[in-house]
């Protein structure tokens, strides 16, 4: 009996001292990729150079970048988000809107959000000649919006 004591005794330390890796390695709450494109051959990327980003209301997001894409966040507390994107001190403003969905993401990392059914409203057009949604669906960090100028 005394030898099955100490196999016995091992296991359950082992178990008992296991536990569940608590850091968060998964993906958080995916950003909007807006890419921007040539107006004359809207298949070329094109930089946009000297772009400042901000939201509405909050402290830039991009300063002072040359760049062919963008990556912002959204609003999980609104149903829209506002977005100026100014360029060479021209400035537009784009109003994203969009359904939130919630997901359970594990126990280390809580929830994210993902972003449904995107539209664009409110498109100024000093330096952005058009958009278009390219995925409506933000679960991932892919393009979601081109923008040709």
């Amino acid at each position: 009996m005394k030898k099955h004591i100490l196999p016995i005794v091992a296991i359950i330390i082992l178990i008992v001292s296991c536990e569940k890796d608590d850091i968060c390695i998964d993906p958080v709450t995916p950003q909007l990729v807006i890419r921007f494109y040539d107006n004359d051959n809207p298949t070329e990327y094109k930089s946009r150079t000297d772009l400042y980003v901000w939201a509405e209301g909050k402290d830039s997001i991009y300063n002072d970048v040359s760049t062919d894409s963008i990556a912002l966040p959204l609003n999980p507390a609104e149903d829209f988000t506002i977005y100026h994107l100014s360029s060479n001190d021209i400035d537009d403003t784009i109003t994203i809107n969009y359904t939130r969905e919630e997901v359970f993401v594990s126990r280390s990392c809580g929830f994210k959000y993902n972003f449904n059914t995107l539209t664009l409203t409110d498109v100024t057009n000093n330096w952005i000649v058009s958009t278009e949604i390219t995925n409506q669906t933000v679960e991932n960090e892919t393009e979601h919006i081109k923008i040709l100028h």
